[in-house]
């Protein structure tokens, strides 16, 4: 079995968050640390938006203040994601990794597969959606639909993933929702007028899921941690040791918190 490291974070505001997550592929591009999984939660709710979304077209500047939301450019792509009570998955390895490694699709399947495994253990009859790639979204928030090769229970949404291939390596990260807060999210996204607000927000409740919502109960972050540490174990074939960021990753995070995902220059580029 291949020797990977497990991170599990303290809870951080959306940039640092973001900020781990860069630093942590950066030192795994450069071998300076294994391939890692990493678990994290979110010190306050927070949106992060796609790579290629536009900030001024899908935020609602006023509300998110009012509502004490922060708003986060990511490195991947895809829609408005609304993070706050999760389980957020990170996994950096290189492009060539036998375990992960070969196309984009050939990884986030890989990947995805060892989540669903966790997943069923917990009793969730989750799948991997096989249809066609969602076009014309409904809505900026992620969840509205699922994609290929996404994670979803009863055809609602349960697992929204994003991949970027960057420094010859793989950063794939997601959320696996524990409890959806579809009012606070939907209070912060830019629309015309509340008709239009209520619409989206009735569409993402129709096709989203949480944990919460299958199980009938809010399971704690460590009980999902650990069971999806035992299935991507499992399912990928890798030994997963518990360690801790080093201190050098964690001064290029602070480093890239300061000038990067702290920033307008960043967070309200496109």
């Amino acid at each position: 079995m291949e020797d990977w490291r497990l991170v599990i974070s303290r809870p951080e505001s959306g940039a640092m968050n973001m900020a781990i997550d860069e630093a942590i592929l950066l030192a795994v591009a450069r071998g300076t640390a294994l391939p890692t999984v990493r678990f994290y939660q979110w010190a306050e709710p927070a949106i992060t938006l796609g790579y290629f979304q536009s900030y001024k077209k899908e935020i609602d500047f006023t509300r998110t203040t009012e509502q004490g939301v922060d708003i986060i450019r990511r490195l991947s792509g895809g829609r408005a994601v609304l993070h706050h009570q999760e389980l957020t998955y990170s996994v950096a390895a290189p492009e060539n990794n036998r375990v992960v490694g070969g196309t984009v699709v050939q990884a986030y399947l890989a990947i995805s597969r060892g989540i669903v495994r966790g997943l069923r253990e917990m009793s969730i009859p989750a799948e991997i959606t096989a249809g066609k790639k969602t076009k014309g979204a409904i809505t900026a928030a992620c969840f509205d639909s699922p994609s290929r090769h996404e994670i979803t229970v009863l055809g609602k949404k349960l697992v929204g993933s994003a991949q970027i291939r960057k420094y010859n390596s793989i950063l794939q990260h997601g959320s696996v929702v524990i409890e959806n807060e579809p009012d606070l999210l939907f209070s912060c996204l830019n629309y015309d007028n509340e008709a239009a607000r209520t619409e989206g927000r009735n569409y993402f409740v129709h096709r989203s899921a949480s944990l919460a919502d299958i199980l009938g109960y809010t399971p704690e972050f460590q009980e999902v941690a650990e069971t999806l540490k035992n299935s991507l174990t499992g399912e990928l074939g890798i030994n997963l040791i518990p360690h801790g960021i080093t201190d050098v990753e964690m001064t290029e995070a602070l480093e890239l918190y300061r000038s990067k995902y702290s920033t307008d220059a960043w967070n309200k580029k496109r």
